[in-house]
């Protein structure tokens, strides 16, 4: 096995572990809430704490790369997963599971911008495809894997296995690192931790996050948009502060790159979009038709079988075509997949539902594997790093975006007196109108000059 496959496989061990560890705990939510006596809203921060912990410390890993080693630093950053894994097991009150969570977060947001650093560099943009293929098929697999295993695991032992469920395989990841991973060469940096920098991103991406979380839940929305607005307020101070700086925590000149630009947003219409649609999708679906959450459920295989098709796809033909046509038919696939679910009506529909759910998971993972192959091409290596942490702090946000958004639509409408199923349907009308905005703007791509240097890349 090559040095580069086994880093790759380090790397996808760890994102392997970070999405497990983000979808597991949801179906141990009513067993938890019995054991602390505790309400959904606050049974949400068990996953939220997870998020937030994982999200500030993104902004971190190109400092603490530099500062102790990428191999050390995923090692750390095992340890701290594993560490946060026990103490969550371990929790005899619902704050001590929250604050372990959160640690567990850190852990794990070091995981993925550290692997993905340290594996992309390995490899040259025309096999960055093939790479991207393997890491959304992760992606695809986690979800799947994790409420099924969860179940399992609550039915049969306890609800705090789910959390100690994750630690034999973190184990063996810090193991293969340790033996695997070259040792670091020496670091020379010099510069000091811009700590204003980091303090107001951290400050404005909690703010952000706790905005959007309220914004998802009815009764606050006032709240939610002023928690919002001062979040914004204080990330637009960081990027006036980060663009004045020669060494800046993040650099944020790259969001000027194209490819980097685009992908990023596409992120945010298409996947993160799907991600509040199958939440909204899933309580019209069982509570106002009356299917079986099996029922419901099962509609993920489609989904997952037609991503399967879109990731396997874009892996073969990224480099002959290059990203424009796989991006709008990936964004046409989505809006007609939601689209279809205006006309569900009655619980007979399910085949319908069906074809729906095959034409997002086509087109949301044909979109987001293709977003995630040509997001670096432009990237030079010792920037690799900065694009990685910007990466994934915007795919994060996507998801949280795309669950608020579409929960705010709901709430407001159903507020404003309409039908609760034609507010379903108002809301899937617009989100599949949203596929415009990506699909306009990926026009804008250079995409033969880039197929053309993706394959003299190749020679």
């Amino acid at each position: 096995m090559s040095y580069r496959v086994r880093v790759a496989s380090i790397y996808l061990l760890g994102f392997f572990i970070d999405l497990i560890n983000m979808f597991i705990g949801n179906v141990a939510y009513p067993d938890i809430g019995r054991r602390f006596d505790a309400s959904v809203s606050l049974l949400a921060w068990v996953s939220n704490g997870y998020i937030l912990g994982l999200t500030l410390v993104i902004p971190l890993s190109r400092w603490l790369s530099q500062r102790i080693g990428t191999r050390r630093l995923l090692m750390l950053s095992l340890i701290v997963f594993m560490a946060g894994a026990t103490g969550a097991g371990l929790a005899s009150s619902l704050s001590q599971l929250i604050a372990c969570r959160w640690l567990q977060g850190i852990g794990g947001g070091l995981l993925i911008p550290v692997g993905q650093t340290m594996t992309y560099a390995l490899y040259r943009n025309h096999e960055r495809a093939k790479l991207s293929s393997a890491i959304m098929l992760v992606a695809l697999l986690a979800p799947a894997l994790s409420p099924t295993l969860g179940g399992l695991i609550v039915d049969n032992l306890s609800w705090r296995y789910v959390f100690l469920a994750s630690l034999p395989l973190a184990g063996v990841t810090l193991i293969l690192s340790a033996l695997w991973l070259k040792p670091d060469v020496g670091s020379t940096l010099s510069e000091p931790l811009d700590l204003s920098g980091l303090i107001m991103a951290c400050s404005a991406l909690t703010l952000i996050l706790l905005g959007l979380t309220y914004l998802g839940e009815a009764g606050h929305i006032w709240r939610g948009g002023l928690v919002l607005v001062v979040g914004i307020m204080l990330m637009g101070l960081f990027a006036r502060h980060t663009l004045r700086k020669a060494t800046p925590l993040l650099n944020l000149r790259l969001l000027n790159v194209p490819l980097l630009q685009t992908a990023m947003l596409v992120y945010h219409f298409i996947p993160g979009v799907f991600t509040g649609v199958s939440l909204i999708a899933m309580i019209y679906l069982q509570d106002q038709l009356g299917m079986s959450a099996t029922l419901v459920g099962s509609l993920m295989i489609p989904w997952a079988l037609a991503s399967c098709v879109a990731i396997t796809l874009t892996g073969k033909i990224f480099n002959h075509i290059g990203p424009r046509p796989l991006f709008i038919i990936g964004c046409l696939g989505q809006g007609a997949g939601i689209a279809l679910l205006t006309l569900i009506g009655h619980v007979q529909d399910i085949t319908l539902a069906a074809l729906a759910y095959l034409l997002m998971g086509f087109g949301s993972s044909l979109c987001s594997s293709t977003a995630q192959s040509s997001a670096f091409i432009d990237i030079a290596e010792g920037e690799l790093a900065d694009a990685s942490a910007l990466w994934n702090i915007n795919r994060q946000l996507s998801f949280c975006l795309g669950i608020a958004v579409l929960g705010l639509l709901l709430n407001l409408m159903l507020s404003a007196g309409l039908p609760i199923s034609q507010a379903f349907h108002l809301c899937f009308l617009m989100a599949a109108g949203s596929v415009i905005v990506p699909l306009l703007y990926c026009l804008r791509l250079p995409n033969q000059s880039l197929v053309l240097t993706l394959k003299q890349e190749k020679r």
